[in-house]
């Protein structure tokens, strides 16, 4: 199943960055200004999705009140703010050395807003790693479908032989609308249970990922 890959396609938050606990904090912050419930970690494993805005009103937000808009740009302000107290998943570095020196082609499709993508993957000194960081053009958490698509088309990359790793529900509906294949991987921003209802292979962490790389020694073509 997972033979002939020449091309990772990595999602970025939860994936490579460990910013759970940031995220909670940063919207934490948004949901006692508005004199709403905080959630706590199992609470905004259950609630978080894509897109954003349809999270937002599972965990409180009356959009009836106030549009999207508004605590989106309370969120990316308050998240950024805090995003030093975040780091990479442990062995994300070492999985982009291993993947790169087997001489995969390496890409980010993220949901964050594509310039401040850029600026952290750099602050973190991993940028040299990509073929292409693909962002999308606002910070409204929209779904990835359309920029993966460009992805594909502007680097003529082969579905096929193209394996996205991500951490949500929305990475597998975003493969299978490409026609890559996909791993998730269960310690960013959803639970394993939730992830395991897409019918994807699921693992625990990166060094599971490596090993299972190492192990069935996938193939390129």
């Amino acid at each position: 199943m997972y033979n002939n890959i020449s091309t990772i396609i990595w999602d970025w938050n939860g994936t490579l960055l460990n910013d759970k606990q940031v995220s909670i904090d940063a919207v934490n912050v948004l949901l006692k200004k508005r004199k709403i419930p905080i959630i706590t970690e199992e609470k905004y494993l259950d609630s978080f999705g894509f897109p954003v805005k349809d999270y937002y009103e599972r965990i409180g937000f009356d959009f009836s009140i106030e549009p999207f808009e508004v605590p989106a740009f309370e969120f990316i302000e308050t998240y950024y703010s805090s995003i030093k107290n975040a780091e990479l998943h442990i062995n994300s570095i070492n999985a982009l050395n291993i993947f790169a020196k087997l001489g995969y082609k390496q890409f980010i499709l993220s949901a964050a807003e594509h310039n401040k993508l850029v600026k952290l993957l750099t602050s973190f000194g991993i940028e040299r790693y990509f073929e292409s960081i693909a962002g999308l053009k606002h910070d409204y958490g929209t779904s990835k479908i359309e920029m993966g698509r460009a992805l594909l088309d502007n680097y003529q990359i082969k579905a096929g032989n193209a394996c996205l790793i991500g951490d949500t529900d929305h990475d597998y509906e975003v493969a299978e609308a490409l026609g890559c294949r996909c791993i998730l991987i269960a310690n960013g921003h959803q639970p394993k249970s939730k992830l395991q209802q897409s019918g994807c292979l699921v693992i625990d962490d990166i060094e599971q990922l490596i090993k299972m790389f190492n192990t069935i020694k996938i193939d390129k073509p």
